[in-house]
This record gives C-alpha cells, structure tokens and sequence, in this order.
C-alpha cells in the first residue's frame, strides 16, 4: 500500500478513533482515573508480570474498541449483572461490531478473537506500576508555542491517557502502513516516560531547553527503563528509537498515532466549548423513545425548555 494510500484510508477511521479517545473523558465508581488512565496502569502491568506483549496490544486494543460505546461496561460487570462468560462475551462482541467496520479486515478478525482475553475495567492486578501511576497525575500542557502564552483548556488530559490512546490507535493504524501492530503500541505507551519527572510545558518548554533537552528527555527516560525487568528495558530501548523519523513502516504507524491523537483532542475541547442543547434533545435524542417519551416531553414543553 503506498503512503497516499494509506493516508487517504484514514478518514473512514477517524470517527471510531474520536470515540475510542473519549475513554480519556469516562469514568466509573468502581476505580480511579478515567477508562483510558485504567487501561494504560492495565497494560503497563501485564506487561512488567512478563506476559507477551502482543496477546497486551491485541486484547487492549480490542477492550479500546468495544468500550467506544459500553464505555465502563466490561465482562466483569456483566458477569456480576448475572450474564455467563459466554453471554458477556457476546455483549462485548456485539459492541466491538458496531463500530469495527473501518478496521482493517485482518486486523479486526485477530482483535475479535482477543476479546475474551480482555481484561476486566479496574486497578491492574497486583501492586501498581508506579510510572503508571505517575503519569495519570501528569497532565498534558495542551497547545503552546514558543513566544506565546499558554492555551489552557480544562481539564487536561493525563499523559496517561494520551499514551494509552496514541497505543491504541497504533494497533489499528498499522495495517494501513504494512506495518507491525505489536510496536507502535509499546512505543505509544512507552514515548513520554521522561514525563515521569519532568513536567509537560509543551513545545514552548522544549524550546526554551534548547541543547539540553534531549540529555534531559535520555536521562529521564533511562531512568524509568532501568526500573522496568531487563527484557522489557531491552525490547523498549530496542523500539524507541522508531519516535526519530517516520522511515519505517512502524515509525509511520506511531507518528499517525500520535498526531492523530493530539489533534482530536483539540477538536474535542472545539466541540465542547460549542456544544449546544439541541444537540443533546434532538441529535442526540435525549428524551429517547419509551413508555414515559409522551409525558417527558409534555413537562419540558411546561417548562419552555
């Protein structure tokens, strides 16, 4: 597939994409952090207890998907709602169906045949990975640029949240660049672990570093890589370099990724600071067909609204 074809394929996926990013927007009761922030501290633990990171990327990217619209809704949810593994199963198929048209054919055969091994929405198992942790407490500086004031938008979104996304939307980019999934998603995990320590002041930060940056960002960057089991260290130390050029298929696959993410998370503060009520009652059908639709809509009509 050429590069101008692989570029022009992106705009069927771009809607699934934007759903799969509001998973940095949805919480639940029963955990901390959004559904991404729990999916990326999930990930990263799966992966330092040594389990293979393909079945990681595969079974992650699939939960991504499905929960674009069951949100929280997860298989240990429905088994605790009384649903058997199978019927659980059979939810979660349903949900990753609606939206998986887009994806690669391929691609979306071998993510469906992971969703029973997606993992249950929650803290990871076992004690937290700390830069996990960290980086769901780190937020993102948003839009800056050198000589100018800071664009604040609120809330920020967490590097947590940015990394597991732009992992995510590796996996299901690669097949346009023939590229590896397995890569672009431990890179998109992987790519701000200096932000462990430093905090995120956005390209303007990083000009006003200068020289020192990338010592600063190698340093930093180490620091967390040695903290990691050897083989993992070795294997993200193997596959960071891929963030230098966009030359490699998986190189190309990480930069669509992670471009692609941070534009529609302007997009998404542009569609909330334009969000209207007629959205939500007519798009939206907010007061939604049922036995009680009549009787709602005569008490907002009451109440001129």
């Amino acid at each position: 597939m050429t590069l101008a074809t692989s570029l022009e394929t992106l705009a069927a996926l771009r809607p699934l994409l934007a759903e799969i990013g509001d998973a940095k927007r949805v919480r639940v009761a029963s955990a901390p952090g959004s559904l991404a922030e729990q999916a990326f501290a999930r990930a990263w633990a799966r992966l330092v207890e040594g389990e293979d990171a393909g079945d990681v990327a595969l079974s992650e990217t699939a939960a991504a998907v499905a929960r674009a619209r069951l949100a929280g809704i997860d298989a240990g949810v429905l088994r605790a709602a009384g649903l058997g593994d199978d019927e659980a199963a059979a939810v979660l198929r349903r949900s990753f169906d609606e939206v998986a048209g887009p994806v690669d054919g391929v691609l979306a055969d071998r993510l469906r045949a992971a969703l029973p091994a997606v993992r249950d929405t929650g803290p990871p198992p076992g004690p937290a990975v700390a830069l996990a942790v960290t980086l769901a407490r780190q937020p993102r500086a948003g839009a800056t640029a050198p000589g100018r004031a800071r664009l604040v938008v609120e809330p920020p979104e967490s590097h947590a949240d940015h990394c597991l996304t732009v992992a995510v939307y590796g996996v299901l980019v690669a097949p346009l660049f023939d590229a590896d999934p397995v890569p672009p998603f431990l890179v998109g995990l992987a790519h701000h672990l200096h932000n462990v320590v430093l905090p995120d002041a956005g390209f303007a930060g990083e000009v006003l570093l200068g020289g020192a940056l990338p010592r600063v960002v190698a340093t930093l960057e180490e620091r967390e890589l040695a903290g990691l089991p050897a083989v993992l260290a070795g294997t993200l130390r193997r596959l960071l370099p891929l963030r230098d050029d966009a030359a490699a298929p998986e190189s190309r696959a990480f930069h669509a990724a992670d471009v692609l993410d941070r534009v529609l998370q302007v997009h998404h503060h542009a569609r909330a600071a334009a969000f209207t009520a007629s959205q939500a009652l007519d798009d939206l059908e907010l007061v939604h067909a049922g036995p009680v639709q009549s009787f709602h809509t005569a008490v907002l009509a009451a109440a001129g609204l």
